[in-house]
């Protein structure tokens, strides 16, 4: 070793020195060869914990997922089973494959599908598919089907949970609902029957939106769904039936693809790439990060053998390394091969540096931005230096540095914060800390694809990067309705009343007088809006206008009453009668008209007037009556409410249009929550003293209609892209002719409404009625078009009507009184009742005779309708049909029956009951004008458009792309927010790549040495790789560094062609390669996912936690593999109303399993997850006292990608619980629910357990240590704790001897899985059978909103006490943390049972009889000391949490809300897990347990160890003693419990320990079954 250290040195001089030398000369001895062939990699891969997909169906989800049309186009083209007999090979294929979909998408959209299909993102939908195929046939029973048809494979069942019912090898089925159908004869006898027998509904198989169904499919035809997949042998034949029979009407045929598992034989030459191999996934980052070894707690025990791996991949030799790129110099120079890579190993490793002298560091960052902008690639640059930071520090910190750099960098971090990093996609910032690739690629592909339909639109690359890029309205919370009037009457006059004379002198004044004074004289004022609810009931009934001579009622009477007072005396009289009218209904205090007589108003009329009238009070009143005086003016009062639709409210208050509820603290919150918008208008300067803010408010943004059901925050806005619909063949949109207010046919429209409309419903032909006076009324930027269709078996009047519409608009929607002549027809038609059949001939006569007269009156040609009748046939208008239901049932996803708007692609349907009138289209218009269209319109009128013939540039052109371009964008997910990017200076310190041809634009600001930047830089160069798109990056260092900002080596997976073989059908997947890595550095190796991801190491033979490389012995590569275990489920569940529902429990299965996995919800922003596999699932309220006092429909959630779902729910109580509450003290047994202790999931499928549970310790495993528990009585111990690393696993055994030797009762460890090594898992079960014990792996994704932790070992420390009210069943009612490095002397069952006089948690307290640590107990001055305020400061290695009371006390939510707030601060929560509970004992309150229950050496000294009931192996500031050298020292029985674990783990992994003096594990527990054994770690893996 020493010469090596010689021969290492002595090449470092010489580099020194001079690199050619040593390239030519150094490097050939034969010293330094041997010293760089002992130069270690390290290899990470990730794989998907389901089976298989075939690339080929992959692809063709990836087609759908671009158009629904390519979907079946490709599967046209590989139906044929010789489609790829060229190719022997996974590359060839999946070439060919690549190969085939750019015929069908462009150049820029090929590269993404390419890139997607190597990601393998769409393989979670194929594991969806095999899902529904699995439970389609365990759903019935299949012993007696037909002979397999030919060509099906013999393979085994298709999966465990077919069970019984599998199909036995059979590769394509039909599921009609029935019985499936399993070959061409089955198939062809149903369809024949289908005319022949009613179809059953309820017996037809459901459909979701993520099925394929065949285009222009009967919507009332029974669904057929087929289960195959493309390229098998029995696909074609079923495949090409079923789109004939779909065409002629008969069936809804849906494909799902499902290859089953046995059916790979069967597949033609690529039919089956990919299905047999795991999915090894990409798209993660890997770091190994040099370790801190200052205790030096590192296992000793030595690794004897390992795992046969494939052989690691090569490295990529293009990669520049210090500036040379290596394969060119060995194409130049083969001869040296040898040379040239031991010299690139060289490179590679020589300086591994974790310190820096100060003066190195002070301009690293300026350095590294110099060596990135000025390389030939700086992409690649940026990702070589942050990925390899620690072997290139030296080297950067050397550099003479360009003060122009620096310069520029100081002047930027004036405007932006030095080490900030920021990133924009099309002027959009994106959210960095949630960015992954999986996300990164949707988006791109979202307006590469956007930017795709403006081409085809002929829009020009400048107007389409306009519109990309430009910045649309944000949608705003507050919506004001425009009540401007003089039905308004105001209480009072800011500007004239003497009371408010002193608000008037200085606005800004005022608005600091109104925060602390608005309690006096507050500056509002006041006014009323009156109106009849009777009267406008009235109105609705009459169309919406005031009936004649309708009578009086109390409302009326009172407004006149009002407004004579007003006019006669003065607004404050007749607020005062609207007073003494409240008074006089005795008391009561909600208005009701119905407890109002006239009596009452007439007796407050009089007491009003006694004191001021001129003539008695009762004269006045006949005099009124009979005059009729003001009663015009109430009823049109009424009139107006209407036409705003306040009266939907029946009582409400509006703040400058803003609408709330109308009581006293609504007043005071809608003041409080206005004045800071009009303070920032003040502090802008854009209101002054004598500006009229309601003026300004109103005339700015407001509406002159209310309608929550469009506006509301709780609205349904469901938007839709029209342009796939627009452009297929035979489109609705070929013939469709627009309406348009008189005089304005030749003018372009900005907004467009699609009226979807049943005229067999009065719901319909009263929706058409209000969109002909909307247009009647007027609107100078919409058009309307109809789509008018008819239910089957309607009457012939309906139909009639249906004709007489489509001919009259197809013929004369240019008539300039052709709207009046449809209001007419419509009137005629509403008045008429429906006639019976027998009379219907006389119907039809009539309506001829009145559409010849309005034909006439209204300049129309009589003739040709005279035509049309005699033409006319009932039987023909519903045919042709199809295209019309396939555009509005198939791609609208309506509802047959429904009446809808779809206003510029958001669709809004009407509901029954609710009244939708003319002024509500003109709502729709207005808010999707200015939040969607106008932006759009105006760059669109700008366009010159070349290539367009000027005769085609017509006003519908204009019309038609302004609908399509908003559709489209409307459906575009993304952030609102934006960065002013153009301000940075870029001239010396940013990277720019133009191309003004693309559609994507980049801005970024980034911090090369920083994780965001390791993460970003391989992201943007995978950018800049597949579609070149223009990118600014403006580079951000810290400018004065005071340590190493980066002490990690760090590697991002990304796919590639290469990982298909090009020798055989294999698919090896990407993989994380680190090359010659460090030797006597010891690393620490985190996995980067993205947020949904839950992965776990599975195959991992050396310490993740502590790899020392020099340790490998033979080994060159070290090789872990990670599987993800589930995808995430997250979201955020609201009361309406109220706070979030804390401890609100949810359920989710399947509808035959509907409790699979349960979870509660978070007090902190209503959060709450689940763990899921790919799947439709079913999440609802669990039974018990959630689902008492809430309400909640079942919700079908698809997770169909490898980005998870986050969703956002409202719960509400129901009628009559809504004052009490989810969790108080006394509804403890309402959590005894689940009490069966078993882990939450144990009643999950089995062929879904391993990806949603947690590892249980399955039921199989407790039955066989039953006897074990047998010996042990009384309740169970819980007993939590965590590890990771070899080293504490091997304390982690020892600790659960400790345990089960000093207690009879029975015992359950929680363990969390996230960081046990692959062995510590295997070893479990079987020590769990052993001895006697059940245990459960658990684990909690950390959720996004929730400040991160960077470092592993302060992420442990976290999940010990951030997530205990949620890592747990809600069924646990306690549970003891015990440390892993912990010894227990006594029985835990009495600190289990010990009384915690109500508090949630029990610590132990430091003890302080070693003085000779007394300058380290911190907490005994300055912050900790005042904090505490005299209670003790806990240590965290032992504690007792009272579940119950931990949940019932929202004590994690407490928790978590410190957390937040300290946590980000990097000098606060040094020891994170013992800092936060101390930090909050005043809130959440500490029992202190006696002090024997926690002795550590460190700080209580050897005069208490004898009474000690755990032995804690604390870590020694002072001395810094290693882990193992002091366990052994300090704790006598250690040794032997050690040995007795070792030797145990030894003969389950089959190892041989180098020291076999250990005690063998108790006589008396029964040796495992060597069968079962085997059998238990194949189940946990």
């Amino acid at each position: 070793m020493a010469a090596a250290r010689g021969v290492r040195s002595g090449v470092s001089a010489a580099a020194a020195v001079l690199v050619s030398v040593l390239l030519v000369g150094g490097l050939a001895s034969g010293g330094a060869g041997a010293e760089i062939r002992r130069q270690k990699n390290v290899q990470v891969a990730l794989r998907a914990k389901w089976a298989g997909t075939p690339l080929l169906l992959e692809a063709s989800e990836l087609l759908s997922k671009e158009r629904k049309d390519l979907f079946w186009d490709f599967i046209n083209h590989w139906k044929e089973l010789d489609k790829g007999s060229e190719c022997s090979t996974a590359k060839c294929c999946a070439q060919k494959i690549v190969e085939n979909a750019r015929t069908l998408l462009n150049e820029r959209i090929s590269s993404i599908f390419e890139f997607s299909l190597t990601l393998r993102s769409a393989s979670p939908r194929l594991v969806l598919y095999r899902q529904l195929a699995e439970e389609s046939l365990s759903s019935v029973s299949i012993k007696d089907s037909p002979e397999q048809i030919s060509g099906h494979g013999t393979g085994d069942n298709f999966d465990e949970a077919a069970g019984p019912n599998s199909s036995g090898g059979t590769c394509c089925w039909v599921d009609t609902g029935n019985v499936p159908l399993f070959n061409s004869a089955d198939l062809r006898e149903w369809l024949e029957g289908l005319g022949k027998l009613a179809v059953d509904s309820t017996e037809q198989p459901e459909l979701f939106d993520f099925d394929h169904v065949y285009p222009r499919a009967n919507i009332t035809a029974p669904v057929a769904i087929f289960y195959g997949a493309v390229g098998t042998k029995c696909f074609k034949e079923l495949h090409v039936q079923l789109a004939e029979a779909s065409k002629q009407g008969k069936v809804r045929y849906a494909l799902r693809p499902a290859l089953p598992s046995g059916c790979q034989a069967t597949s033609s030459f690529c039919g089956s790439v990919g299905a047999v191999d795991a999915v090894t996934l990409s798209g993660y980052g890997v770091e190994l990060a040099l370790k801190n070894m200052e205790y030096k707690a590192m296992d000793d025990t030595a690794i004897k053998k390992g795992v046969p791996l494939e052989d690691p991949k090569t490295e990529d030799l293009s990669q520049e390394v210090r500036g040379f790129i290596f394969s060119k110099i060995l194409e130049r120079k083969p001869e040296l091969n040898a040379e040239i890579m031991a010299f690139r190993d060289y490179l590679l490793s020589s300086t591994v540096s974790d310190t820096l002298e100060v003066w190195e560091l002070k301009d690293l960052g300026h350095q590294t931005a110099q060596r990135i902008v000025q390389a030939s690639d700086p992409l690649q640059s940026m990702q070589e230096i942050n990925q390899n930071f620690p072997s290139i520090v030296s080297s950067l910190s050397r550099m003479k540095l360009d003060n122009s750099i620096k310069d520029e960098i100081i002047a930027n971090q004036r405007m932006v914060p030095p080490g900030k990093s920021l990133m924009a996609l099309n002027g959009a910032l994106i959210n960095i800390e949630d960015l992954d690739l999986y996300l990164l690629m949707d988006m791109v592909h979202g307006e590469l694809s956007l930017a795709d339909q403006f081409a085809r639109l002929k829009l020009p690359q400048s107007a389409a990067h306009k519109i990309l890029s430009a910045a649309p309205p944000a949608e705003s919370n507050s919506f004001r309705v425009d009540f401007r009037s003089s039905h308004v009457h105001y209480l009072n006059n800011l500007e004239e009343d003497d009371m408010y004379r002193r608000w008037r002198s200085n606005i800004q004044e005022t608005i600091d007088m109104v925060l602390s004074l608005y309690q006096d004289n507050v500056p509002i004022r006041f006014g009323i809006i009156m109106y009849s609810s009777r009267l406008i009931n009235v109105i609705e009934e009459s169309d919406d206008t005031l009936p004649v001579n309708d009578g009086e009622d109390t409302s009326i009477l009172i407004t006149r009453l009002f407004l004579y007072i007003k006019e006669t005396y003065s607004t404050q009289l007749a607020f005062e009668f609207l007073s003494n009218v409240h008074k006089s209904r005795n008391g009561e205090d909600y208005y009701s008209e119905d407890l109002i007589e006239a009596h009452h108003v007439e007796g407050a009329f009089v007491d009003s007037l006694l004191s001021s009238a001129k003539s008695h009070p009762q004269d006045v009143l006949l005099k009124l009556q009979k005059d009729n005086m003001y009663k015009e003016e109430a009823e049109q009062s009424s009139l107006f409410v209407h036409k705003l639709g306040l009266y939907k409210l029946q009582c409400c208050l509006l703040m400058n249009g803003l609408v709330h509820e109308s009581n006293e603290d609504a007043t005071m919150n809608a003041m409080n929550d206005e004045l800071p918008r009009i303070q920032e208008q003040v502090y802008y300067g854009h209101i002054q003293s004598h500006t009229d803010v309601l003026e300004k408010f109103l005339s700015e943004s407001s509406y002159k209609r209310y309608n929550p059901s469009i506006t509301g925050k709780s609205a349904v806005k469901k938007f839709v892209s029209l342009f796939a619909s627009y452009h297929q063949e035979d489109s609705v949109f070929n013939d469709m002719k627009y309406l348009q207010s008189p005089g304005t046919v030749d003018d372009a429209r900005p907004v467009t409404h699609l009226l979807a409309i049943d005229l067999s419903s009065k719901v319909g032909t009263k929706l058409l009625h209000e969109a002909i006076r909307y247009l009647m009324d007027g609107t100078d930027r919409a058009r309307v078009g109809l789509l008018l269709y008819v239910r089957s078996g309607c009457s012939p009047p309906i139909l009639l009507l249906k004709d007489i519409f489509y001919r009259t608009i197809s013929s004369f929607s240019y008539k300039e009184k052709v709207l009046v002549f449809l209001h007419e027809l419509l009137k005629f038609y509403e008045a008429q009742p429906t006639p019976a059949s027998s009379v219907a001939g006389d119907w039809t006569r009539t309506t001829m005779e009145m559409v010849y007269s309005l034909a006439a009156e209204t300049a129309l040609p009589v003739d040709d309708y005279k035509a049309w009748f005699k033409s006319f046939s009932a039987d023909a208008v519903p045919k042709g049909m199809d295209k019309l239901s396939d555009f509005l049932f198939g791609q609208l996803g309506l509802v047959f029956g429904s009446n809808a708007v779809i206003t510029n692609g958001r669709v809004f349907v009407m509901n029954e009951g609710e009244p939708f009138l003319a002024n509500d289209l003109g709502l729709l218009e207005s808010m999707e004008y200015d939040l969607r269209t106008k932006y759009i319109f105006e760059i669109i009128e700008e366009v010159e458009f070349a290539g367009v013939d000027p005769d085609d540039l017509t006003s519908q052109f204009y019309s038609d792309i302004a609908m399509l371009v908003s559709s489209s964008m409307s459906v575009r997910e993304r952030p609102f927010e934006r960065a002013h990017f153009e301000i940075l200076h870029a001239e010396h310190s940013a990277i720019k790549l133009n191309n003004e041809n693309s559609s994507i634009h980049i801005d970024a600001v980034i911090d090369p040495l920083s994780p965001t930047g390791q993460k970003l830089a391989p992201l943007l160069g995978i950018l800049w790789k597949q579609i070149q798109p223009s990118m600014r990056i403006v580079l951000n260092p810290i400018s004065s560094l005071v340590d190493l900002p980066l002490k990690n080596f760090y590697r991002f997976v990304l796919p590639s062609m290469d990982d298909f073989s090009n020798t055989d059908y294999s698919v090896h997947g990407p993989k994380a390669f680190f090359a010659n890595m460090p030797l006597s550095k010891t690393l620490t190796m985190n996995i980067d996912v993205p947020e949904p991801w839950l992965v776990e190491p599975v195959v991992a033979i050396h310490d993740l936690d502590n790899i020392l490389l020099e340790n490998l012995g033979d080994v060159r590569t070290l090789q872990a593999v990670f599987e993800l275990e589930a995808l995430l489920l997250t979201g955020h569940c609201m009361e309406k109303d109220r706070d979030s529902p804390r401890g609100l429990q949810f359920i989710l299965g399947t509808k035959q399993r509907p409790h699979l996995v349960d979870t509660l919800v978070m007090a902190n922003l209503g959060y709450w997850q689940m763990k899921v596999s790919p799947g439709v699932w079913y999440l609802q309220l669990a039974p018990g006292r959630s689902a008492d006092l809430y309400e909640l429909p079942p919700k079908l959630i698809a997770i169909d990608s490898l980005r998870g779902k986050l969703m956002h729910i409202e719960v509400q109580k129901k009628k009559g619980k809504e004052r009490e509450e989810l969790l108080n003290a006394a509804d403890d047994h309402h959590f005894q629910e689940k009490m069966d202790n078993k882990g939450w999931n144990n009643n999950l499928l089995k062929w879904a357990s391993s990806l949603i549970s947690g590892d249980a310790s399955s039921k199989d495993k407790a039955d066989k240590i039953t006897d074990h528990k047998d010996a042990r009585q009384g309740e169970t111990i819980n007993i939590f704790s965590v590890a990771s690393g070899h080293l504490y696993e091997r304390f982690l055994k020892i600790m659960i001897l400790s345990v089960l030797k000093k207690t009879q009762r029975p015992v359950k460890f929680w363990f969390i899985k996230n960081y046990l090594s692959p062995q510590f898992k295997d070893v479990i079960p079987h020590m769990a059978q052993e001895y006697g014990f059940e245990y459960e792996l658990i684990t909690y994704k950390w959720p996004t909103w929730l400040h991160k932790q960077k470092e592993k070992q302060r992420i442990i420390w976290a999940y010990k006490i951030l997530f205990l009210d949620v890592i747990f069943p809600l069924s646990l009612r306690k549970v003891i943390f015990v440390d892993a490095d912990q010894i227990v002397r006594a029985d835990m069952g009495e600190l289990y049972d010990m009384n915690l006089k109500g508090r949630p948690l029990a610590y132990t307290p430091f003890c302080d009889n070693n003085k000779d640590m007394d300058g380290y107990r911190f907490w005994k001055q300055g912050f900790w000391k005042d904090h505490l305020r005299g209670r003790p400061y806990h240590i965290s290695a032992l504690y007792v949490v009272d579940l119950a009371k931990f949940r019932q006390t929202a004590a994690g939510d407490t928790l978590r809300v410190f957390y937040e707030q300290l946590s980000k601060d990097p000098n606060s929560l040094s020891n994170l897990d013992q800092d936060l509970p101390n930090y909050a004992q005043h809130t959440v309150p500490i029992f202190s347990l006696p002090q024997e229950w926690l002795w550590c050496e460190s700080w209580c000294g050897n005069a208490t160890k004898a009474r000690a009931k755990t032995i804690d192996l604390c870590n020694n500031p002072m001395t810094k003693e290693p882990k193992l050298q002091g366990a052994r020292r300090i704790v006598p029985e250690w040794v032997g419990l050690d040995s007795e674990a070792r030797q145990f783990t030894a003969r389950i992994l089959g190892d041989d320990l180098e020291s076999p003096e250990a005690t063998s594990p108790p006589s008396e527990t029964p040796k495992p079954d060597n069968k079962d054994t085997d059998r238990n770690v194949k189940d946990e893996l």
